[in-house]
């Protein structure tokens, strides 16, 4: 497997990819990029310009191609100058040597589902087992990314992981702000499932869909829950308990500007917000910092700002305050005690 993080420019390249995009430009010189990809990340190809196109015509987004070229940088930034482009058969290799992914999910199920298990509250625990408690429902999510393009966690299983984060972070909150942790954990396994039909992703390229584009994700999961809800051969809850429900998934991102149809009004729904934009926004620095596209060699500023953070510079700075000098001892006393 072509590990494309590490690639350095002059190294050969003649590997299958996943075609991610297919970005066309206009103005004075037209040209076509493709945006290239596999489990280990992405890379741009260089510009295939008007009267070059040729080589390129009649590929799309999903389609797998094996490429054969070189690196080149443009700006210090990668490139994969791209002197054959050949279209292979779909389903030719297998999906998971191209779509990035989490891995085994085993770890994220027993979490959420011992976090299921200790809930004390009957109808908090009817409430998401209309979910969690359907195969149909478990073998999508496991799959279903948790953005589409390069937002946070998009990776197959990452919706999965997003979640166990939210509720691990939410019930901390929970505990300091003296909330009703209970509530938070299902607000946390809940809030997303929109995402299973705001969402595609069997291509291996992780897109928006109709659905998604017209609603969005937070409305979708509002009204898959109300669905179950009605469906249910008896009420798993009562209408209070459903509307404070419904509330949760409708607010958790907290801003009107930012897709939430209502501000938090709750407690739990306050944190429930916080706890998932901390999930958000902490991976989406860590894949920042881990990208040799933002953070070539050793620099310490971020290459361009970074749209997932509100379009912000980052600073990736790693000062070991003393701890290389005692061998790491203080470290090591501090996690133990």
């Amino acid at each position: 497997m072509l590990d494309i993080p590490t690639l350095q420019a002059g190294d050969d390249v003649h590997h299958p990819f996943l075609v991610l995009d297919v970005i066309q430009k206009g103005g004075d010189h037209p040209r076509t990029v493709l945006v290239l990809g596999n489990r280990t990340g992405r890379i741009d190809s260089a510009p295939f310009w008007d009267g070059r196109d040729d080589q390129i015509r009649g590929i799309a987004k999903g389609m797998l191609v094996q490429v054969v070229g070189t690196i080149t940088t443009y700006r210090e930034s990668r490139q994969l100058d791209a002197s054959s482009v050949r279209v292979l058969p779909k389903g030719s290799i297998p999906l998971g040597d191209l779509a990035p992914s989490v891995g085994p999910v085993d770890q994220y199920w027993h979490f959420l589902d011992e976090q299921r298990a200790k809930l004390t509250a009957p109808r908090l625990r009817a409430v998401v087992d209309l979910f969690y408690a359907d195969d149909e429902f478990r073998s999508r999510y496991q799959e279903c990314p948790g953005a589409p393009g390069t937002g946070h966690h998009a990776t197959i299983g990452g919706l999965l992981q997003h979640t166990c984060e939210v509720v691990a972070i939410g019930k901390q909150i929970a505990r300091v702000a003296r909330a009703d942790a209970e509530i938070v954990i299902v607000g946390a396994m809940l809030h997303d499932i929109g995402k299973l039909e705001s969402y595609s992703w069997e291509t291996g390229v992780f897109d928006t869909t109709e659905r998604g584009r017209l609603l969005g994700h937070v409305v979708q999961g509002y009204a898959m829950f109300r669905e179950r809800v009605a469906q249910a051969p008896t009420p798993p809850c009562t209408a209070d308990e459903q509307l404070l429900i419904e509330h949760l998934i409708l607010s958790h991102h907290g801003l009107l500007e930012y897709g939430s149809p209502v501000r938090p009004l709750t407690l739990e729904a306050e944190i429930l917000h916080f706890a998932d934009d901390a999930s958000a926004k902490t991976t989406s620095i860590a894949e920042a910092y881990a990208s040799t596209e933002l953070f070539p060699g050793e620099s310490r500023t971020s290459a361009r700002r970074v749209w997932q953070l509100d379009n912000r510079w980052l600073v990736r700075l790693a000062p070991d305050f003393g701890r290389a000098e005692d061998g790491g001892k203080e470290e090591a006393a501090d996690q133990t005690s």
